[in-house]
Formats: structure tokens, sequence, C-alpha cells
């Protein structure tokens, strides 16, 4: 393992929550000051603006979109807001775009199209796009080979969420062979993350965090092909039947160490090691906090790493 004194933190999930965006700002300049990797956020909320406020706030660190549904604004829309955020942040934005989920779009009256053909479309229109000046880097939300190898043949990187870390190597192993001197190629996770002495109450946490995931059959198929498939039949019984409270009893403890990292701080940097030996060139720790919120979460983060 790395001495602490070379080991480079890692990056961390960032959600503007309604009513303290203010406090969010801030934040990210405690994070940028504490010297962690970058900043990337989901699509709770609105990430585009507060990557926005994050190029304001911030001078040096990097930050994206972790990610950006392509359906919830128009393909120049996006051009015009991405373009706008990389050049006030002198290129340290990445946009990250994903399809979203089925329910998702349903909720907001959006029937979306084929994943793989509509992000070629939007990757192609965005690029196309006139009169929106310099672009950023395009990195693509992918779980299954086929978003992996688009990611590989049209983007900058990939990002990963709650992926099986046992299951990375194998989903990797699809993405072309790169040319010397070429760019490294961006491969980020969102890894559910719970730092706390009780392990037991790390897990109890995360189960509850991921139990709206396992709802989702693009998420189930995944973790089916990374080798869960009794859970995740057990998950669809239960869903079946109705009953919600057996969902989170459906996830073993051998599934939660695979797709997240808990328990006390001293097997955070193991396990961060063990996801940059799988491929995984920026974990992204989305942290969670045992009878807290998220200012509580990032407390116990920052002190795993003083």
């Amino acid at each position: 393992m790395k001495s602490q004194t070379h080991f480079e933190k890692p990056a961390l999930s960032l959600a503007a929550v309604p009513g303290r965006r203010q406090r969010t700002l801030e934040l990210a300049k405690e994070i940028e000051a504490r010297g962690y990797s970058g900043i990337y956020c989901p699509s709770f909320g609105d990430c585009m603006s507060l990557c926005l406020g994050i190029a304001f706030v911030t001078d040096r660190i990097k930050f994206g979109t972790s990610v950006a549904p392509i359906y919830f604004r128009t393909v120049e829309d996006f051009a015009q807001n991405a373009s706008f955020i990389h050049e006030v942040s002198k290129g340290r934005f990445q946009f990250g775009i994903g399809v979203s989920h089925e329910p998702v779009l349903a909720s907001r009256g959006i029937k979306g199209g084929q994943p793989l053909k509509a992000i070629r479309t939007f990757v192609d229109q965005f690029r196309a796009t006139r009169r929106a000046g310099e672009l950023p880097p395009i990195v693509l939300a992918a779980l299954r080979k086929k978003m992996i190898m688009l990611a590989g043949d049209i983007s900058s990187g990939l990002v990963f969420a709650n992926a099986a870390r046992s299951y990375m190597t194998e989903s990797l192993s699809v993405l072309p062979t790169l040319h010397p001197g070429a760019e490294p190629f961006f491969v980020g996770n969102m890894i559910p993350t719970c730092i706390d002495s009780d392990l037991s109450a790390c897990r109890a946490v995360l189960r509850k965090t991921l139990t709206n995931y396992v709802r989702l059959p693009n998420y189930r198929n995944y973790w089916k092909a990374a080798g869960y498939t009794e859970e995740m039949n057990d998950v669809e019984q239960a869903l079946l039947q109705g009953d919600d409270d057996r969902v989170e009893e459906c996830l073993s403890d051998r599934w939660l160490a695979d797709t997240t990292i808990a328990g006390p701080r001293n097997r955070l940097r193991e396990s961060l090691e063990a996801w940059a030996d799988v491929g995984v060139t920026t974990p992204i720790l989305v942290p969670s906090s045992v009878g807290g919120g998220q200012l509580q979460a990032f407390t116990a983060l920052f002190k795993a790493f003083d």
C-alpha cells in the first residue's frame, strides 16, 4: 500500500441539496483545499448548475457531471452550457452523460430511445453544435459491455456507478488498447462509502441507499452478470410480492463488500488500492453517514484521510 505522503486522494461525489446550496459550494472549496483529485456531480438536483458554481469558487480541482441525463435538455442547450463551464473553468470540466433509467424518464413524461443509438446521436449532435465554442471532453455512463465499447469508440472515458469490483477487469476487457502517447482514458466509478467503526451500521446504511438501485432492471441484470444471480433473483421475488422490507435483506454482505466501501477508516485505503488494481483510474466516493446527512458524511471522510 502507498504511504500517506504519496497516496493520491480520490475524487468525491457532491450534490446540491435544496436549502444548502451555498454550503455545498463552500464544501467544494474545502474539497479542493484538502487535495482531493476531483468533484463529480450526480443528476440529483441540477448537476450542470452545480458545476457552474464549482467553476467559479475553485481554481485547480477537476470536476464534472456524473452524469447529466441526455433527455433532460436539448442537445444545443447542453452544448452551450457545457462549453461555458469548460471555458470559465479553464478546461477543468468533464461532461459526463447517460440515458438515465426508464422509471426516471417515465416520471417526467419522457420516453427514451435505444440507449446505444441515443448516446451516439447525442454525441454527434453535441459536437456539431454551431457557435457553442470549445467543448469539454465527454465521458459516458456505462455498466454493460456494449456501452463500454461505445465509450472507447467515441468518448474520453466512462463512469460506472455501484460497479462490482470483482467484475471490473472483465468489464474493461472490451476497451481498445490505447496507442502510445494517447491521452489517458478516464475510468471512474461512483462507490457508495460509509466510514464508521461500526461495520454493521455502515452496511445497514448502504443497504438502504442501494435499495433504490436494485429496483432498476438494468442494474439487476448487470449484477447477475457479475455473479450475484441469487441475490438479484431474491430481490425480484420480493418486488413481485410487494415485500419492500425484504429487498434490503436480499443484499448479502458479499455483494456489499464488492460494490461499496464500509467500516473503519483503516479499510478505506486498502479498498481504494483494490479498485485501482482492477483498472479504476478515478474512484469517486459517494459518502453516507451513520445517523447523519451529507455534511456529517464528509466530515467522517475528511477525518479518515487526516
